[in-house]
C-alpha cells in the first residue's frame, strides 16, 4: 500500500515538473506557422526600437552637452568685436546649441529681426535631425500590439477550424495550436508595444529638455546683441 502511495506521489511530481518546463520557446513552437511568423515580425519591430532607442538617446545626450563657460566666451568674443573667434569656438563645439549661436554670430549686422528668423530656421533643422527616426519608434508603439491582435484572430479562427472538422466534437487538443498562437501573439504584441512606447516618450522627453536649452540660449545671445554698445 505504501509503495503504491509512493509510486502517485512521484507521478504527481513529475507531472508538476514537465508543467514548470514548459517554455516560451515550446509555446512559440507549438503556435503553428502563423503565430511563428507574427512572432518573429514582433522580434524584428523590437530588435529596431531598441536600436533606435539607444542611437537617438547617446545622439541626444551627446547633443545637450555644453560647456558652462561657452557663452561667457562667446560674449567676450563678441564684445571684442572677435566674430572669427566666436565661430571658430561654435565649429568647435559641434551641438545644436552651438549651431544656432554661429547662425547668429554670422548674421550680425544684419537687423535683429533678420537674425531671429535665421537662427529660428537653423533650429527647427537641428530639432528634425533630433527627432530622426523617433517617429518609428511611435509607430511600433501602435502597430506591435495591432499585429498581436491580429495573431489573436488567426488563433481563434484556427480553433473554430479544427473544431469544424472534428465533426463538432470539442477537444481541448485540438484547440491547442490555435489557442498558442492566440495567445502567445497577443502577449508578444503587448511586449513590444509597452516598450517601444516607454522608449518613445523617454526620447521625446529627453529632445524637449535640449529644445528648452536651445531656447534659453537663443534668448541669451539676443540679449547680449540688444545690449547697448
Amino acid at each position: 500500500m505504501l509503495s503504491l502511495f509512493q509510486e502517485a506521489a512521484i507521478t504527481a511530481d513529475e507531472l508538476v515538473s514537465e508543467e514548470k518546463t514548459l517554455s516560451i520557446y515550446k509555446l512559440i513552437m507549438e503556435g503553428g506557422v502563423g503565430g511563428q511568423i507574427i512572432i518573429a515580425i514582433l522580434l524584428v519591430l523590437l530588435a529596431v526600437t531598441l536600436y533606435i532607442y539607444f542611437e537617438r538617446f547617446f545622439a541626444i545626450k551627446a547633443a545637450s552637452k555644453i560647456d558652462k563657460d561657452f557663452m561667457n566666451q562667446i560674449k567676450d568674443h563678441v564684445a571684442n568685436g572677435n566674430l572669427e573667434a566666436a565661430k571658430s569656438l561654435c565649429a568647435n563645439v559641434e551641438t545644436p546649441v552651438a549651431s544656432l549661436i554661429e547662425t547668429g554670430i554670422s548674421r550680425i549686422g544684419k537687423p535683429l529681426e533678420d537674425i531671429n528668423t535665421a537662427i529660428e530656421n537653423t533650429g527647427k533643422l537641428e530639432v528634425y535631425k533630433l527627432e530622426t527616426n523617433v517617429s518609428v519608434v511611435a509607430t511600433i508603439a501602435g502597430a506591435a500590439p495591432m499585429i498581436g491582435f491580429l495573431g489573436t484572430v488567426i488563433g481563434m479562427i484556427i480553433s473554430i477550424h479544427e473544431i469544424a472538422n472534428a465533426g463538432g466534437q470539442i477537444d481541448i487538443k485540438l484547440l491547442a495550436d490555435g489557442l498558442y498562437t492566440a495567445m502567445t501573439t497577443t502577449v508578444g504584441g503587448l511586449i513590444v508595444g509597452i516598450i517601444s512606447y516607454i522608449t518613445y516618450n523617454h526620447l521625446v522627453v529627453k529632445t524637449d529638455k535640449v529644445v528648452y536649452q536651445m531656447e534659453a540660449k537663443t534668448v541669451e545671445f539676443m540679449d547680449l546683441l540688444n545690449e547697448p554698445v
